[in-house]
């Protein structure tokens, strides 16, 4: 309880979300704490078309000093990717696993008071207007999916396998038709992903952030070929196609639009 009565009122002191964001947001603390969800921030850092040298500080910002020190925060998994196909590019999509509501309203106070993350990140950090080191940056809040309560890091991350991702959102007209699409992912679609070879990384409800209601969801393939090989085979699957015949889990009812983002990682991607 005394977690929940902080995080309240340290996210309602710093105003940065309405009444109705906060209450979600405390609604999905009280979930979490029996389910144990993690939380994601994902970050949309739009840059601008730099030469090769304005590229390698950014990725040696991010990778160098950056990483090290959300680690050091409690921060990770961190994943950090390029768009492959999608727009804006180019823009540097990076994903902040936080193990509770408590880490998201602390992580930004204990880089700031990280002095050898300031230090070594002071370029980045304190780039001058006439040049700046990214144009605007984008940022969501997310709370796992009960049917899904954790992030999933594939085989192969270490070993730089090469990967691809898939990250996708579902818009729904209101937040009951959005609660029903995030039910039929929990009580059936996420095992069927699995089973057609579509492989999750994480599935997330948005509380905060643009187009609400939402939730968005990432797959990891090895290569394109397999992504489209394994989507025919889910598309196809009698199980499937039952599923999304059901009436209050049809397509009409409760999702009004799909966009998605094809994401390749970077080099120290921890995803």
């Amino acid at each position: 309880m005394k977690r929940r009565n902080f995080l309240a009122s340290s996210l309602a002191a710093s105003c940065v979300v309405g009444a109705s964001s906060m209450n979600e947001i405390v609604a999905a603390n009280q979930r979490d704490d029996a389910a144990q969800r993690e939380y994601y921030e994902l970050r949309l850092y739009h840059l601008r078309r730099n030469p090769k040298s304005k590229s390698e500080m950014i990725d040696n910002y991010f990778g160098g000093v950056a990483l090290p020190a959300m680690k050091r925060a409690g921060v990770g998994p961190v994943g950090f990717f390029n768009v492959m196909i999608g727009p804006d590019s180019p823009t540097l999509y990076v994903l902040l696993t936080h193990k509770t509501l408590e880490s998201v309203a602390t992580a930004a106070g204990r880089l700031a008071a990280d002095a050898e993350y300031q230090k070594a990140g002071a370029a980045f950090l304190n780039a001058p207007a006439t040049d700046p080191t990214y144009v605007r940056m984008e940022s969501s809040l997310m709370v796992a999916f009960s049917g899904m309560p954790k992030l999933e890091v594939m085989a192969g991350v270490a070993e730089k396998k090469p990967r691809l991702f898939e990250l996708r959102t579902y818009e729904s007209h209101n937040k009951a038709a959005s609660r029903k699409k995030i039910e039929m992912f929990n009580t059936g679609e996420t095992a069927l992903f699995r089973r057609t070879g579509l492989q999750p990384v994480f599935f997330g409800e948005t509380l905060i952030g643009t187009k609400l209601p939402n939730l968005t969801y990432m797959l990891t393939f090895p290569d394109m070929a397999t992504r489209d090989k394994n989507w025919g085979t889910f598309i196809a699957d009698p199980e499937w196609k039952k599923m999304s015949a059901t009436p209050g889990f049809t397509d009409a009812e409760i999702v009004t639009n799909i966009s998605s983002v094809f994401l390749r990682p970077t080099s120290y991607s921890e995803i």
